[in-house]
């Protein structure tokens, strides 16, 4: 099975994401060219570029990084609503086409600031109907010429996008742990991805698309998988466990202090996030090196739950999450551009080289 190792580019207006330490240039296109050459350099196929209303454009940055790289592959972020399917459509086969095939998507339905660039907020249900319809018109634009679909949230007449995107068009990333999103995943993304949740976990997630994928008569070829973590690496496992707890002591003394609190346990979170947050029920380290006491302080998503050890100890746990099946990996640790070049060098290779038998 080809993997696939990609970084993570911050995508905020002030700095200072998830403890990354720079500030002068910030924000700019030459810090986040910077980024993107280095995981270049250090063996990344190339990065996550976030998304939400109040952050910069993601397409907009994901084009002018493409611009100036040659090999990194932006995996670009984008929100139905945001975007119609068309207009989207049209973009995204641009900015293949103009890369020569390097743009990857990943397809967000999580709650934003909906109202502020005058979309509706509607129920799970209905979110996740819409980005089905718009997942499907967007792969038929890519594929197909004069489209015609009339949908319930979306519709297109007589509709060809031109310049016609690099082959069959970029593949789409998708993520979402609710039953109405795993349906969407089944049937309408190339690759689901996973926050991270323990072997367990991910065994029986995968195991639930794979039948949903074959009941819902999927068209597509087989769905693959992902992993979105934070990885902590350092040369001994003693000295990793030993950053990565003065890391939590850190954020557990800012949220006393009232700052940093990741607070979707007020606001009821996603039923992906609410799955990390409870693994800290289950104890500190779970399986071999999955440290899940940073939920109860830091930021969510791929902040909430860490790998931490030396590098042949966080090869190891990935090696377990690939024989699972999953083939992409979405990593990060901050400062990024420190960690870009660390845990690329430690990583990739291992990662790469067969496993000694026995």
């Amino acid at each position: 099975m080809t993997q696939t190792f990609l970084w993570y580019i911050p995508n905020t207006v002030e700095p200072g994401h998830r403890g990354d330490d720079t500030v002068s240039g910030y924000g700019t296109l030459d810090h986040s060219v910077d980024l993107a050459r280095t995981a270049e350099e250090h063996g990344w196929s190339g990065a996550l570029i976030g998304t939400g209303w109040g952050r910069p454009d993601t397409f907009t940055v994901a084009t002018a990084i493409a611009a100036r790289t040659t090999t990194f592959r932006p995996l670009a972020a984008i929100r139905p609503g945001y975007w119609t399917p068309a207009h989207f459509a049209s973009a995204a086969a641009t900015l293949d086409h103009l890369s020569g095939g390097r743009l990857l998507i990943n397809i967000v339905s999580g709650q934003d600031n909906l109202a502020a660039y005058g979309d509706v907020e509607g129920d799970q249900s209905q979110r996740y109907a819409r980005t089905k319809e718009f997942m499907r018109i967007a792969r038929r634009l890519w594929t197909e010429e004069n489209v015609t679909y009339a949908g319930e949230h979306f519709s297109v007449t007589d509709s060809t996008v031109a310049p016609r995107p690099y082959r069959q068009g970029p593949r789409l990333y998708f993520g979402g742990a609710s039953a109405a999103a795993e349906r969407v995943a089944a049937t309408e993304a190339d690759v689901q991805l996973f926050w991270g949740e323990p072997l367990d976990g991910i065994a029986e997630r995968i195991d639930r698309l794979r039948g949903l994928a074959g009941e819902l008569d999927r068209d597509l070829p087989p769905l693959e998988f992902g992993l979105r973590i934070t990885t902590l690496i350092r040369d001994t496992t003693e000295e990793a466990w030993r950053d990565a707890e003065a890391k939590v002591a850190d954020q557990a003394a800012r949220s006393a202090a009232g700052a940093g609190r990741w607070p979707h346990r007020q606001r009821g979170p996603a039923v992906g996030q609410q799955r990390l947050l409870d693994l800290a029920d289950r104890g500190d380290v779970l399986d071999t090196c999955l440290y899940t006491a940073p939920g109860r302080y830091g930021g969510g998503g791929a902040g909430t739950t860490w790998l931490v050890g030396s590098a042949d100890d966080v090869a190891a746990a990935l090696r377990r999450y690939a024989d699972l099946g999953i083939s992409h990996f979405v990593l990060s640790d901050t400062p990024y551009k420190q960690e870009t070049a660390r845990v690329g060098d430690a990583l990739i290779g291992r990662l790469h080289e067969p496993v000694p038998a026995g």
